[in-house]
């Protein structure tokens, strides 16, 4: 039977662990433009929580204060300050020295890592993110960062050599491409975010940085970090609408760079509004719909383990989430009953308790919407397999198994990006085949099976249709070493340590002819060090 009961699930205020606990709602006014903490004096908007508390007037949902709702004149003062920092690659920030630039990295990671706790607190508290994941989250990205700053210096040691080829001496670097626009997503606000904006700033662009819808707060503790880490203009942060903000940026022209995870419609519309598309670059994380598909001959247990902690880790909110499942008869019955049961041994419950894997939903409507895609899916002939799925509470959805789906349903073709599982059973391997050939979206898949020649003839089946493949394991981003892209719909470049560095960059090259005059006029700009761009320095 299933573990939920709905009843039980929100806490009383008392309930919560002291060091969990909130303060009064934080009002917060403060946005970064031009290296100053500016003061907002117009409306807010209000930030809640997912999680509700029981009361004397019932289950309440929690308030946890407010951000400044800025309007396109404020934004747009934040992205001038951008402009002048960079000075037409002139500013001084573009022009530093890479180790320079990785100091200033350095200082914001050491300030960053003394607010942990504040932003493992409102990780749970703004996105429902269990405390292990919050915790995680935050390490990673501080991981990231180092990781980083060290592939930067590896990078730029193979740049600080000069190369001859046909008679002519060259030295190739890569310099920043200009202003950069970054917005990350409401399931990984701080890591997702983080892993465009620092390689951003550390390649020597200047910034603008607008919070994800939800988790937002959570920036609020690292703002004089951030203010205090870099010259004036380098990174602005602004809050509000993105129709209000973000559509004044882009429509301006002064952005040369967009980072963007989101949905795949909100970067073509934006994308649009640029009056020079030719010279943006862009690094977009899009929307998925991966699937996973069990073979006939397969380790039911790892596939089951895998497919359930792919689908359902943070209630199915990640873009690299599996997403519908396809199953052979001859193991579907096995495998939904192995499902199920796992399924029902995940704990529902509150961020901060323990061994907590499923928590409440922090976008509003989401729980109407998957109880629409549910009731579709029950009305064209699928059933809700596992106890107690598709039950909800409040902001709080328990996952639901559905089987058998089938195309004319909705949840076959729409990114649910939340916790229903739906499952397709399939006698020949080429329906599969086909919805991942038809599909929009070309993120990632899962093969799990184990033979060789089947697995082998998917894997070439797929290969040119999306960016990972994986074999018995479930979709993921890591090890951020590995790059992480897309086809179709679902991506624009590639991020990885290595990749986003790249991304951010462009490649320059000083050539001259090798004689003597030459030789010596580059020496002496060496020696006397008259150059940031012509260098022979080491980075240890």
């Amino acid at each position: 039977m299933s573990r939920f009961a709905p009843e039980a699930l929100f806490p009383h205020a008392d309930d919560i662990p002291e060091a969990w606990r909130l303060g009064a709602p934080v009002e917060q006014r403060e946005y970064l433009v031009d290296g100053e903490l500016r003061r907002w004096d117009g409306p807010l908007a209000t930030v809640r929580s997912p999680i509700f508390l029981k009361g004397e007037r019932g289950e309440e949902q929690v308030i946890l204060g407010s951000t400044p709702l800025l309007d396109a004149d404020a934004a747009l003062q934040a992205l001038d300050a951008a402009v002048r920092a960079y000075d037409n690659g002139q500013g001084a920030w573009p022009n530093l020295r890479v180790g320079e630039r990785i100091h200033h990295v350095e200082a914001f990671l050491a300030r960053m890592r003394e607010r942990r706790h504040e932003v493992v607190r409102l990780l749970m508290w703004e996105i429902g993110k269990n405390l292990k994941d919050s915790e995680k989250e935050f390490d990673r990205t501080c991981d990231y960062m180092v990781d980083t700053i060290n592939a930067l210096k590896e990078l730029d040691r193979r740049s600080s050599r000069f190369e001859l080829e046909q008679g002519t001496l060259g030295q190739i670097r890569r310099v920043p491409l200009g202003v950069a626009l970054c917005m990350g997503p409401y399931n990984y606000p701080l890591n997702e975010t983080f892993t465009t904006l620092i390689p951003a700033l550390i390649m020597g662009n200047t910034v603008v940085f607008k919070p994800a819808k939800f988790g937002v707060l959570l920036m609020r503790p690292l703002l004089e970090a951030f203010r205090d880490s870099f010259p004036a203009g380098v990174i602005n942060i602004i809050y509000g609408r993105g129709r209000e903000t973000v559509s004044a940026l882009m429509a301006s022209g002064k952005v040369d760079v967009f980072a963007f995870i989101g949905t795949n419609k909100g970067a073509s519309d934006l994308k649009k509004l640029h009056p020079r598309p030719h010279r943006l670059r862009a690094a977009l994380g899009l929307d998925a719909k991966n699937p996973g598909i069990v073979l006939p001959q397969v380790d039911l247990d790892n596939a089951v383990n895998e497919a359930v902690t792919g689908a359902l880790s943070f209630n199915g909110q990640r873009c690299t989430a599996l997403k519908i499942l396809f199953v052979h008869e001859d193991v579907l019955e096995p495998f939904l009953a192995r499902f199920s049961a796992k399924l029902a041994a995940l704990k529902p419950g509150m961020p901060w308790e323990d061994g907590v894997a499923l928590t409440p939903l922090p976008e509003p409507g989401k729980v109407d919407y998957l109880a629409t895609l549910l009731q579709d899916a029950t009305a064209k002939g699928a059933q809700v397999v596992n106890d107690g799925g598709g039950q909800s509470r409040e902001s709080f959805f328990y996952p639901a198994l559905l089987c058998p789906v089938s195309p004319d349903m909705r949840i076959y073709q729409e990114e649910q990006f939340g916790p229903l599982v739906p499952v397709v059973p399939y006698r020949d391997v080429q329906t599969a085949i086909d919805y991942v050939l038809d599909s929009d979206y070309g993120q990632q898949l899962s093969i799990f099976g184990n033979d060789p020649a089947e697995v082998g003839r998917l894997v070439d089946a797929f290969a040119n249709q999306v960016g990972r493949i994986n074999i018995n394991a479930q979709c993921q981003r890591g090890p951020d070493t590995f790059p992480f892209n897309g086809r179709k719909n679902s991506a624009e470049g590639t991020l990885s340590v290595h990749d986003a560095l790249r991304t951010f960059s462009i490649r320059t090259l000083v050539a001259t002819r090798f004689q003597e005059d030459n030789k010596t006029l580059i020496s002496e700009i060496i020696r006397n060090r008259e150059s940031s761009f012509i260098s022979t320095d080491y980075i240890f």
